[in-house]
């Protein structure tokens, strides 16, 4: 309630007052809606809210994708027992890990492909620690053994000390905020922990949070949706569209045709559930050590960053780069789509940073044809391609 949550409370302790820059966008948010129907799937809603469209760049013209929804009642997703919505890091590792066992028992056709994790925003947390287990739980000789080849995670939330500097670091540079208030956050606050953070700090930062107005948090040059703007905007992305999928999905003949069963859901789908924001019982504040141990399994470790995301903004991720210490193998170098630079790219000793141009906090919601580049790179284990 008073750090990362979609409300903070008022003076008078009874009410309640909206925090944009909540972290209610993870954990409790949708794979499927926002992954799947706005993002990397093979389709995508219509205005109608009705039809779909083919998204031709979905990534599921280079791999098989599972989409997870995930913990229990995220989504569709629902458990007949209370206490599993009041859960955290380590409970969703354990239950992502469970489905992925069960799966794999049920469609043994593919055990022997290799298997990749990705995942965006709070994924940071979800992915790491859910491969981490996976190559812990494949030295078991009794248990179904994972193929774990790699893991990318983008816009991810990885450090709360590099999340919070780099967010109003993002700000400033980007002319989001005053330099008052930017030499403000420098001088009152301490983001070393989130219980090192001041109530003169929160009051700084809710004063730069004012000065950015009405932008779009998740692109900071999209207009927003239902403004009717013909301002010039860095994707073609249809701002709106996370209300397209909501209509959609909430139709009974499209959750009967998922074979979706709502009766443990409370209320129509949604996008996000706050409740399980709000009961999340476990949240370190880094999960650079698990990176770190990643990093040293020799599995493939990307951390991709779309640069006009507010929410996790790319000085966020370089910041924690810097963080991991490891030396450059490939230095940075502008990467290229169809002639055009797609974003840059850095090859470190065990870990790969890349920046996708002109994309906000859902990469491939953005600019699906460079997301698709990247993603196809990551498969293949090679950089994305310089210029020829």
């Amino acid at each position: 309630m008073t750090e990362l949550g979609p409300f903070r409370v008022n003076p008078d302790g009874k009410t309640l007052w909206h925090n944009e820059n909540g972290w209610n966008t993870g954990p409790g948010c949708s794979s499927i809606g926002s992954g799947a129907m706005t993002e990397l799937g093979p389709f995508r809603v219509n205005p109608d809210g009705k039809t779909l469209w083919h998204n031709e760049n979905g990534w599921n013209t280079v791999a098989n994708i599972l989409f997870l929804e995930s913990p229990a009642g995220v989504g569709f997703s629902y458990s007949n027992t209370s206490s599993d919505y009041i859960t955290g890091d380590t409970r969703t590792a354990a239950d992502s890990y469970t489905f992925l066992v069960t799966w794999l028992e049920r469609f043994p056709e593919y055990k022997t492909r290799d298997f990749y994790i990705t995942g965006e925003s709070y994924a940071g947390h979800y992915v790491p620690q859910l491969a981490q287990l996976i190559l812990k739980n494949n030295k078991v000789t009794n248990q179904t053994v994972i193929d774990l080849k790699g893991i990318a995670i983008g816009n991810a939330y990885i450090d709360y000390e590099d999340e919070m500097s780099g967010l109003y670091d993002y700000f400033w540079t980007h002319a989001l905020m005053s330099d008052e208030h930017h030499d403000a956050i420098l001088n009152n606050c301490n983001f070393s922990s989130s219980a090192s953070v001041s109530e003169k700090c929160q009051e700084t930062m809710d004063a730069a949070d004012a000065d950015r107005g009405n932008v779009f948090f998740y692109d900071i040059y999209a207009p927003l949706c239902g403004t009717n703007s013909t301002a010039p905007s860095l994707s073609s992305f249809d701002p709106c569209s996370d209300e397209y999928v909501f209509d959609y999905l909430n139709i009974p003949e499209v959750q009967k045709a998922l074979h979706a069963n709502v009766t443990g859901i409370p209320g129509p789908w949604d996008t996000c559930n706050d409740f399980i924001y709000f009961e999340w019982d476990e949240a370190p504040e880094t999960v650079l050590p698990v990176i770190k141990d990643l990093m040293a399994s020799g599995i493939s470790v990307w951390i991709y960053s779309g640069d006009t995301d507010g929410r996790v903004p790319v000085t966020t991720s370089r910041y924690s780069m810097s963080k991991l210490g490891t030396p450059v193998k490939t230095p940075w170098y502008p990467w290229y789509y169809q002639g055009e630079v797609g974003g840059y790219a850095v090859e470190y000793q065990n870990v790969t940073f890349v920046t996708i141009r002109g994309a906000g906090h859902f990469v491939p919601s953005y600019q699906p044809e460079r997301a698709l580049t990247f993603f196809s790179s990551f498969l293949e284990g090679k950089l994305p391609p310089g210029q020829s």
